[in-house]
């Protein structure tokens, strides 16, 4: 027996109304253009977290630099770190880059269009799973992000939190009950699409909505109020201290390279000091125990504060400077300012170039 939340639903109506205007006004995206499973795949990664403007310069880069499942699956990862750069999240291209070595290990280089298969790969979740299936293997397998819990939840009157796991589970069902599959990419593309353009998170445009008829939200006066998301714990900010490190005797900078663990794996940075944990009046000592480096702190050249979904970086910025022509700390490099645009950095320590006039990435 049909779900009761879908009985008032003309699915056949819905989906010849969504994927109707969807044919009609759907963007112009790169992706788009074919149905390759790795641009699809490579596509879908980067647009977690990130705009569709932010991502199309970076997908073309991308693309141009590993254009085949055997490109990046032999690439240095920090060439591709590099390319990733500025995005975010690099535990994504990290993940991409490992499951794309099993592709081309396990399966000849061919993405697999076998559910178990793809979802057992590095990084591919649920939803990325769904959208390489559907989108590129035409198979009706739901596709559920952020965008679709926030159409269905107003289409069908949802009021649990979409912040649970068992909730997203709930949309998975639904949209598998909805999904139209005689054109399950076009289907699941026209739900992104409407979540985009059209039923966005505040002020959603209901007037020019294809799908307004069969909205249950709507027809309550209700689509403001939907979906219904708890609010996060409150992120931990941290101060840091990070030093602009100018090696006098070789007229270069002191970079480090994080660990190959946890937050921005494999990046590099200029060093950071605990400041809150050490105080600043055992910072050279600090410095010095940590890394086998005395330095000199200089002037102060600006703060920046950087966001990430758990924690905040207050950071203050000093150069420094340092005559020790010799580092035994592996995680230590001494660059030519012209070589630092070289090397993979996050955005936060990206801005930091312009106060020692180093070039820094467009």
């Amino acid at each position: 027996m049909r779900d009761k939340k879908l009985q008032s639903i003309d699915i056949s109506g819905f989906q010849n109304d969504l994927i109707h205007w969807y044919q009609n006004n759907k963007r112009d995206l790169p992706w788009r253009k074919d149905k390759d499973p790795y641009k699809i795949w490579v596509s879908e990664i980067m647009l977690q977290q990130t705009k569709v403007d932010t991502v199309i310069p970076y997908f073309y880069r991308f693309i141009e630099k590993f254009p085949t499942v055997q490109a990046l699956a032999a690439a240095d990862q920090q060439d591709v770190l590099k390319a990733w750069e500025g995005l975010g999240y690099y535990s994504r291209a990290r993940n991409l880059q490992n499951a794309v070595k099993e592709v081309v290990a396990s399966y000849d280089g061919n993405v697999p269009a076998n559910p178990e298969d793809l979802g057992a790969l590095k990084g591919v979740g649920p939803y990325t799973k769904g959208a390489i299936l559907s989108i590129a293997f035409d198979q009706p397998e739901p596709a559920v992000d952020g965008n679709v819990m926030r159409v269905f939840s107003r289409l069908l009157l949802i009021e649990d939190d979409i912040a649970q796991q068992r909730t997203k589970k709930l949309f998975e069902s639904y949209v598998r009950e909805m999904i139209d599959e005689s054109d399950p990419s076009s289907f699941n593309q026209a739900i992104m699409e409407l979540g985009a353009l059209i039923c966005t998170p505040k002020s959603p445009a209901c007037l020019l909505c294809p799908v307004q008829e069969h909205c249950q939200a709507f027809a309550e006066g209700r689509q403001e109020e939907l979906p219904i998301k708890k609010k996060a714990k409150k992120q931990k900010t941290i101060p840091y201290v990070v030093l602009l490190i100018k090696n006098e005797e070789t007229d270069t900078f002191i970079i480090e390279k994080r660990s190959d663990q946890g937050l921005l794996a494999n990046l590099w940075q200029f060093p950071m000091v605990p400041i809150k944990e050490i105080g600043w009046e055992h910072l050279e000592r600090w410095f010095y125990n940590e890394y086998g480096i005395t330095l000199q702190l200089q002037e102060k050249k600006g703060k920046l504060k950087h966001v990430f979904s758990h924690i905040i970086w207050q950071l203050d910025i000093y150069t420094a400077t340092t005559n020790i022509s010799v580092m035994d700390d592996h995680r230590l490099k001494a660059v030519d300012m012209c070589e630092l645009v070289n090397y993979p950095f996050p955005v936060s320590h990206q801005k930091m170039m312009t106060y020692i006039g180093a070039e820094t990435k467009e």
